[in-house]
């Protein structure tokens, strides 16, 4: 899904576009010529028209499968990969088309102790009396034993409360490294080579995998850090926390990434147009019924709501009344 980043606002328009032309049976000859001409105009047509089929695809397995998938997923996670497996293999479905879905990280999530599908947020009480909440598309493991508490975050965004106990450290870990909590609450985010860590209370001790740099975060600080080194130092967001109640916080937040961080909790594709992107948004946004925040946007804000398709939403300028 973050492929569309890398192609324009309007390349990503013309191919949603001729995609609902394309559905017209009643479609002529010429018409599906000067698609063709279109696709091969250039490398980037091409690009945005295979990205416009993968939502088209991701959106029809996510909400008529995975929703039931999802529901499944506690009780019969087995018989749910069975049939998922059943429903891709009848289709045109490759795996080219596959792996840039959110499909592998749901069946990945199946095998995990805790785990959430698109557009799902989770919290657990853990034995030890730590909290735990997932966001959207995330997967971790839990390892307790009588040394040690661990969290194996598989993928995905954590945000953890540590219970206080003596003796056993508690600690979380990412393929980029191990955190150890001093009494706190933290949250983790793993995305693709990189963990982000957010402190809120207290402190976490980082050792990267890689070559053992270790370095303490305090409370109030973020880093971003790989394998092998720390980057990106800067103050904690509030956002990676206001997930677990449900809510984005906007503080002179530029329209465009409200909308790229609301795409992650709907099916489908939720763009927003260059042309209003940097408009400052402040205020409460509910994160997991985007068709009110859209709403609530709309009505503070020059712009309107666009559906080419109910999988397919433009977040563009306000269209002058007729």
């Amino acid at each position: 899904m973050n492929n569309a980043g890398k192609l324009s606002h309007a390349s990503l328009q013309q191919a949603a576009q001729w995609y609902v032309r394309l559905q017209d049976q009643q479609l002529c000859a010429q018409e599906q010529q000067h698609w063709q001409t279109w696709l091969g105009q250039n490398p980037e047509h091409r690009a945005a028209w295979c990205y416009v089929e993968r939502v088209s695809q991701r959106f029809a397995l996510l909400v008529e499968e995975s929703h039931s998938a999802s529901r499944a997923l506690r009780s019969s996670r087995r018989q749910t990969l069975k049939t998922l497996l059943v429903v891709c293999s009848g289709t045109a479905l490759a795996w080219g088309a596959w792996r840039n879905t959110a499909l592998p990280r749901l069946v990945g999530g199946w095998s995990a102790d805790y785990a959430t599908a698109s557009g799902e947020t989770r919290e657990a009480l853990l034995a030890d009396g730590s909290h735990l909440w997932l966001n959207t598309l995330s997967a971790v493991d839990v390892r307790f034993n009588s040394h040690q508490r661990l969290l194996y975050l598989r993928f995905g965004e954590a945000l953890i409360e540590t219970a206080k106990e003596e003796g056993r450290p508690f600690l979380v870990e990412t393929q980029q490294g191990r955190m150890r909590a001093l009494g706190t609450r933290f949250s983790a985010l793993q995305d693709g080579d990189t963990t982000m860590l957010n402190v809120f209370e207290g402190r976490v001790e980082v050792c990267t995998a890689a070559n053992q740099q270790v370095r303490i975060i305090e409370a109030g600080q973020q880093v971003t850090f790989t394998a092998e080194t720390f980057h990106h130092a800067a103050p904690a967001s509030v956002n990676h926390q206001a997930w677990s109640r449900g809510v984005l916080l906007a503080d002179n937040l530029p329209l465009g990434k409200l909308i790229a961080e609301l795409n992650r909790y709907r099916p489908g594709h939720l763009g927003c147009d260059p042309a209003v992107a940097q408009l400052p948004v402040m205020g409460s946004f509910p994160l997991l019924d985007s068709d009110r925040a859209l709403h609530l946007l709309e009505a503070a804000l020059p712009v309107s709501v666009e559906k080419l398709m109910p999988w397919w939403v433009i977040v563009g300028p306000k269209k002058p009344s007729a």
